[in-house]
């Protein structure tokens, strides 16, 4: 990560590499670098469902260099009734003026390929790609590339003492607006769970959460741990290592 070094001198601090807390001001850099190479992958979702209207966030993922590896991701709990969509910012498409303001999701087939048990939603791209083709416009999206996707050996590194974590999400304001925003917030290891210790906004489950792994000469690395759970009090994420377990294979969505 570009200028940003972590202390390894700090009482406790190692085995290296592993995840780690953040002073503040780095925290804030993290957001920073993060909304620059990862802002354009992350679109508002909003259910229709009239007597449970939910708002959350799916972002897209590549999973190989091949375009046909790329999934837009999300929490299984957000989609599957009618009338679900994703709204579009003017930054994720182009030419500018030309895209709708929202994807009704009933438009894109195949649809989303729900895995309740991992609590994860998969909708491979390729249809949107052909429905933007087919209104005159192109994505212009940054997808969280397979580089950062944290692998199980990452994943384990989480321990019981708070890490940082950074949620890159659409929240959901009072006039309705849903402006992409960083939660900075701490992620443990309770039991086998993994965890962000604090209730988030609505709005954010199904956002990507992000961390900082530092090796022994204090060298950052960014990873992508998961996406965010619906929660009371906190959120479970669904780790990498099971969303990966679930996307399809690089053949696509034929």
């Amino acid at each position: 990560m570009t200028g940003i070094r972590v202390p390894t001198d700090r009482p406790g601090a190692g085995p290296y590499p592993r995840l780690v807390l953040l002073d503040p001001d780095a925290e804030n850099d993290v957001a920073y670098e993060l909304c620059q190479i990862v802002g354009r992958a992350i679109l508002p979702y909003r259910s229709s469902d009239a007597t449970d209207r939910r708002f959350g966030t799916a972002f897209f993922f590549q999973g190989t260099e091949d375009p046909v590896g790329e999934s837009l991701l999300t929490a299984a709990d957000l989609v599957g009734t009618p009338g679900g969509e994703l709204s579009l910012r003017a930054s994720v498409t182009e030419p500018a003026g030309v895209a709708p303001d929202a994807v009704a999701e009933a438009e894109i087939k195949p649809g989303w390929a729900r895995f309740p048990g991992d609590g994860i939603a998969v909708l491979p791209t390729g249809g949107l790609h052909r429905y933007a083709g087919d209104g005159g416009w192109r994505w212009r999206v940054q997808p969280v590339p397979a580089g950062i996707a944290a692998g199980p050996e990452v994943v384990a590194r989480l321990g019981t003492d708070a890490s940082s974590a950074f949620v890159l999400a659409h929240g959901v304001r009072e006039d309705g607006s849903r402006p992409l925003e960083v939660a900075i917030e701490r992620v443990v290891r309770d039991g086998d769970a993994v965890r962000i210790t604090t209730e988030l906004p609505s709005g954010y489950v199904g956002a990507p959460v992000f961390v900082v792994q530092a090796d022994a000469a204090g060298e950052a690395s960014l990873y992508c741990l998961g996406l965010v759970l619906p929660g009371v009090g906190g959120h479970p994420v669904a780790t990498f290592d099971r969303i990966s377990a679930v996307l399809p294979p690089a053949s696509g969505d034929d």
